[in-house]
C-alpha cells in the first residue's frame, strides 16, 4: 500500500534547516513508480501544495513562497523522498503532509494539485520561532 510517513518535523530558529523524510510505510512497496507532493496547512489557512517530484525523480516543481529555500529530492534505493528546508521562516510554520500518487506510466509528469493524490500520511509538524 502507498501509505506514506512523514518524519524530522521539529522546533528550528529561524535561519535554521529541516530536512523532512517520507518513506512507504510498507517495506515491500516501492516508491520507484510513486510522485509525492508535500503540501502544508498552518492554523486557520488552507492547505498549500509546497513541492512536488515526477516518479521518476527528474522533474521538480515548488511554491514561489520556498524557491531557493526547499529541494526535493528522491531516493528510490531507500524509498524516502526528502525535503530539505533551509532559511526558514516563522511563516513556514504548518504540519506538512507527504502525497503519494502511483505513476509508473508518466514517470516525468508533475502532480501540483491535492485532487490528484490518493494516500496521504499524517503530517509533521514544523515550527519555525525564536
Amino acid at each position: 500500500q502507498l501509505q506514506p510517513v512523514e518524519s524530522g518535523g521539529g522546533l528550528v530558529q529561524p535561519g535554521g534547516s529541516l530536512r523532512l523524510s517520507c518513506a512507504s510505510a510498507s517495506s515491500e512497496f516501492t516508491w520507484e513508480n510513486v510522485a509525492i507532493g508535500w503540501f502544508r496547512q498552518a492554523p486557520g489557512k488552507e492547505r498549500e501544495g509546497v513541492s512536488y517530484i515526477s516518479s521518476g525523480g527528474s522533474n521538480t516543481n515548488y511554491a514561489d513562497f520556498v524557491k531557493g529555500r526547499f529541494t526535493i529530492s528522491k531516493d528510490n534505493a531507500k524509498n524516502t523522498v526528502y525535503l530539505q528546508m533551509n532559511n526558514l521562516k516563522p511563516e513556514d510554520t504548518a504540519v506538512y503532509y507527504c502525497a503519494a500518487k502511483e505513476a509508473r506510466f508518466a514517470r516525468s509528469r508533475i502532480y501540483v494539485r491535492s485532487e490528484e493524490y490518493f494516500y496521504w500520511g499524517r503530517g509533521t509538524q514544523v515550527t519555525v520561532s525564536s
